[in-house]
């Protein structure tokens, strides 16, 4: 590997902690310098913070003083060097959006972790709402950008603000892709008010089993349906499609399954939207290989996991872009903390940490 390039990915690392947590190397002490190499060590090995390093008090001392806006736009600011790099401006591009969450083990208290019922030991969850490129023409599948998800959040009014913010660093959304945790009315209308084009697989309960349980195997269709909409005390009307198939083979579990699909694309290709669809279980893998890089947190502060969460991904987003093709997720970050415990150890070969990409 080249260490010179993996030097200046340890640069942007810094430059992300610095911009997250408000340090300053002119008025603190302890900066992205400092806290890069153990939190690097600690996602190497999958460990705490607190159990490899004396810094963690600090850490979590700054994260606590700054705000969860200033980890989304320190990553945002990365997306944007890449962007150009990669010119995402001058592509069309499919997104998908996705719910990950992380475990916790305690008194759930506050709107931040989420009551969890079907463990007993696990009691709650931090959950992160990811909006990620899964284009089959862009190869670097990465997340454009991840927010925490407090209790009781609107789903419409989290997505839209996501997008508003990723909008100027690509091109044309040609499909929003969302799993059956998103049909909802409120984001659908939402959607169609911006002129969105999404697609949305409908969850079996709310599927209008009444349609599919005539059809014969096999049968394909889309029909126009209306739905209401009760907000700020006005009803809203509008249309949608839904596309409806019955019993349709597939070769990855060798079994047949219905699919119904809310979407306001008329001319949706009926042949190909399963397929298209599925693009969205690219997100899915890439929390998997998240999670080789893990930094393991006990904190029921949201500034704090929010902050490792979005640095495991600044991580991911690195290798994804400059070093997939070379070695393993896990081999990088090792290689990654190998170096920067070398540079931390040889201060006077400091790398210049807003290096161009």
């Amino acid at each position: 590997m080249n260490h010179d390039k993996l030097a200046q990915n340890i640069g942007m690392l810094r430059h992300f902690i610095n911009n997250s947590l408000g340090l300053n190397p002119d008025v603190h002490e302890i900066t992205g310098f400092h806290l890069n190499e153990p939190l690097l060590d600690a996602a190497a090995h999958n460990s705490y913070i607190e159990t490899i390093s004396n810094k963690a008090d600090t850490l979590y001392l700054r994260s606590k003083e700054a705000l969860c806006e200033m980890t989304t736009y320190s990553y945002l600011d990365y997306i944007r060097r890449i962007s150009r790099k990669f010119r995402w401006k001058e592509k069309d591009v499919t997104l998908a959006f996705d719910y990950t969450d992380e475990d916790f083990y305690g008194e759930v208290q506050g709107l931040d972790i989420h009551g969890w019922k079907k463990s007993s030991t696990i009691s709650g969850k931090f959950k992160f709402l990811t909006c990620s490129i899964v284009s089959d023409d862009i190869p670097e599948k990465i997340p454009l950008i991840s927010v925490p998800i407090r209790m009781g959040h609107y789903k419409s009014h989290v997505i839209n603000h996501c997008i508003s913010l990723i909008k100027p660093y690509i091109g044309k959304i040609e499909l929003i892709l969302f799993d059956r945790g998103f049909y909802d009315k409120d984001l659908m209308y939402e959607l169609i008010q911006l002129d969105y084009p999404y697609l949305i697989f409908v969850p079996k309960h709310k599927d209008k089993r009444e349609v599919l349980y005539p059809m014969e195997e096999g049968d394909k269709f889309t029909v126009i349906w209306d739905y209401e909409l009760n907000k700020d005390k006005t009803k809203y009307r509008y249309e949608s499609c839904l596309t409806f198939m019955k019993q349709i083979y597939d070769k990855r579990t060798d079994a047949n399954y219905d699919w119904v699909f809310a979407t306001n694309v008329e001319d949706i290709e009926l042949d190909t939207i399963i397929k298209t669809y599925k693009k969205r279980w690219r997100i899915e893998t890439r929390y998997r290989v998240q999670d080789e890089a893990t930094i393991r947190c006990k904190s029921k502060e949201m500034k704090i996991r929010y902050f490792l969460f979005a640095y495991q991904q600044m991580l991911q987003t690195q290798w994804v872009c400059f070093f997939k093709n070379e070695v393993s997720f896990k081999r990088f970050v090792i290689e990654m903390h190998e170096t920067c415990k070398k540079l931390v150890a040889n201060p006077g070969k400091r790398y210049e940490q807003t290096q161009k990409l």
